[in-house]
């Protein structure tokens, strides 16, 4: 996690172009979402095989927050990417 920080900081200071640096960045959170996502997948499986059900029901509703956000960033991006290509 501390190496995807890093990344979207070099992300930052190597595009002067806001919308390629705005596309670079949605990229960077989103690798950040998908690791929580695979974090968090793993977990429920955990839990639920260890008889926690109640345990793995939240864990499985911030589990679907993070697909949520993860989503949203694909919406984002779609436009960003397209305004990004263009430069």
């Amino acid at each position: 996690m501390q190496g995807l920080g890093r990344e979207g900081q070099d992300t930052i200071r190597d595009h002067d172009d806001p919308e390629v640096r705005d596309a670079a960045l949605i990229a960077a959170a989103q690798r950040v979402e998908h690791h929580e996502i695979a974090g968090y997948g793993t977990v429920v499986t955990c839990t639920r095989l260890l008889g926690h059900g109640d345990a793995a029901t939240l864990l499985n509703t911030t589990l679907h927050e993070e697909g949520g956000t993860d989503e949203i960033f694909t919406g984002l991006s779609r436009g960003i990417n397209v305004e990004a290509m263009l430069r």
